[in-house]
């Protein structure tokens, strides 16, 4: 299965990535990638950057080294509600919008349940385009509820390469049961690498092994074709261009 695209990665500006957007997009050329998410972390994550860095992310190019950038955050989830730690007005501007769960960021959910309900919520928020690694076992979820809304509110699951090389470990049955889940309700799936590090832009191994495990069909994955990728985003430019925040 090519992949095209990788919508989920870091550079030094996260407080813990080690290298520039420039040095990013080059690792991304390297390594196939046509479409490069540059997500860094959201501001309650200890290191990252403010959220003036966010605002000024309309001044980067395009298109950097021959690979299309696409302008995006990675929100830390905050609240039991399932808000984010970036408003609103900043987030409508953006081209990708990544939430997720992340240790010491302000989430204090204790069990299934609460995770669950936080998810969802998150989910349901008009802004938000993509979960990123909803199999980390410290963040255990119900798998079916968390699919149907996504698949409700038109927002794709992650397969975090990462999380296999152990950024999260003991992530890789949590996300096969959602990986099959999805290809039952018929949901979204991205394959990203979360690299923080050129040299790993595009690095899929493992999920693509977890992918080819569940058997699910290149159809259901965005990230094999540029017209996908694209037309997601399109189509989630107009919710965005759509909604007012208070």
């Amino acid at each position: 299965m090519k992949i095209i695209a990788d919508l989920h990665t870091h550079t030094i500006s996260c407080g813990h990535g080690y290298s520039s957007l420039e040095e990013m997009a080059e690792g991304a050329r390297q390594n196939g990638i046509q479409i490069l998410g540059t997500t860094d972390h959201g501001p309650n994550m200890p290191g990252a950057a403010g959220l003036k860095y966010f605002e000024e992310l309309w001044r980067i190019p395009e298109y950097i080294a021959g690979v299309r950038i696409l302008k995006g955050v990675e929100c830390n989830i905050c609240g039991l509600d399932g808000s984010l730690d970036v408003p609103d007005r900043v987030l409508q501007n953006l081209d990708l919008v990544l939430v997720g769960f992340h240790p010491r960021c302000g989430y204090l959910g204790k069990n299934v349940e609460e995770n669950t309900r936080s998810l969802i919520g998150a989910i349901s928020h008009p802004l938000v385009d993509l979960i990123v690694h909803p199999g980390n076992p410290m963040f255990p979820i119900d798998e079916k509820l968390v699919v149907a809304a996504a698949l409700e509110y038109d927002v794709i699951l992650e397969v975090n390469n990462s999380s296999f090389r152990g950024s999260r470990k003991g992530s890789w049955d949590n996300c096969t049961a959602i990986a099959s889940e999805c290809q039952h309700q018929g949901v979204l799936m991205a394959m990203d690498s979360d690299a923080h590090i050129s040299f790993d832009v595009g690095r899929l191994d493992l999920s693509q092994k977890l992918i080819e495990t569940v058997g699910m069909d290149a159809e259901q994955i965005i990230n094999t074709s540029e017209e996908k990728v694209m037309e997601f985003v399109q189509r989630k430019r107009l919710y965005k261009a759509e909604y007012s925040y208070k």
